[in-house]
């Protein structure tokens, strides 16, 4: 945030590069959790910059939408900020709603000026009606509208799976990234060279994951990316460990010198 903060100062004073003129505006743009970091935004202090040198704020909430937060309204709901203190929120249909498409939430001028403006609005077709009533359905699931309490079961139980899924991985000696709560796990490989021998070796035990590197990370910080969901089961879980473990051996990627004790988890 220190170094956001300089950058934004530096662009009211310096203005643009050539001519030294004024930015019309100074757009900031964040995920919500970030899709290779794990890591969790810091929405607070982000608003508060915000509000301190009248900037705009951009939150893109794919990976965080109801997957966070004590209702699943993702980053917002997790730190317990107002909606309205963001300009434009965006997030995806295709993660936690199992759908397609997606979306973007803003004042309704700026959303009349995209319908007006957008390339993809203008040119791409509707929704089909049977993704539009998936997208209906899980969000009055999430939401409790449902007249159950399957929502928020869920959104515990994805917080449970992620806490346990952590621990395990720090235990074995795997070097994870993010926060504790993203359901992201970034497990770092470090070597690009170790790629593709590790999601090798975890398709031969029955476990699919993404293994990502350059130019998606820097060249030096290769890694694989599990996503984990409310439907894995703890045995679900405890299987998927123990081929990760194997093969983090094989090819020599739980660099951890400061593993836990090995004791209980609680799941």
């Amino acid at each position: 945030m220190k170094d956001l903060e300089v950058k934004i100062r530096d662009a009211i004073v310096e203005g643009q590069p050539r001519t030294h003129r004024p930015w019309k505006k100074i757009i900031i743009i964040v995920e919500g959790i970030y899709s290779m970091e794990g890591t969790i935004v810091n929405l607070p202090a982000l608003i508060s910059l915000k509000k301190k040198y009248r900037c705009y704020l951009y939150v893109d909430e794919a990976h965080s939408i109801g997957a966070i937060g004590a209702r699943g309204g993702g980053v917002t709901d997790y730190f317990g900020c107002d909606p309205k203190d963001i300009d434009l929120l965006m997030g995806t249909f295709t993660k936690s709603f199992a759908a397609a498409g997606g979306y973007i939430g803003g004042s309704k001028k700026l959303i009349s000026h995209l319908r007006m403006n957008c390339h993809s609005f203008m040119c791409a077709t509707s929704m089909s009606a049977p993704i539009v009533e998936q997208i209906l359905m899980a969000m009055q699931i999430i939401m409790g509208k449902d007249g159950t309490d399957d929502g928020i079961k869920r959104i515990q139980q994805l917080r449970r799976n992620t806490h346990y899924f952590r621990k395990k991985l720090k235990q074995k000696g795997f070097i994870i990234y993010g926060n504790e709560d993203s359901p992201i796990v970034p497990l770092m490989l470090y070597f690009p060279s170790k790629i593709a021998e590790f999601i090798r070796q975890l398709l031969k035990g029955g476990i699919a994951t993404v293994g990502v590197g350059f130019p998606a990370t820097t060249l030096t910080t290769a890694r694989a990316r599990f996503c984990i969901s409310a439907s894995h089961t703890k045995e679900m879980l405890d299987k998927a460990l123990d081929v990760v473990e194997t093969a983090g051996r094989l090819i020599m990627v739980n660099y951890s010198k400061k593993r836990r004790s090995q004791e209980e988890v609680i799941y």
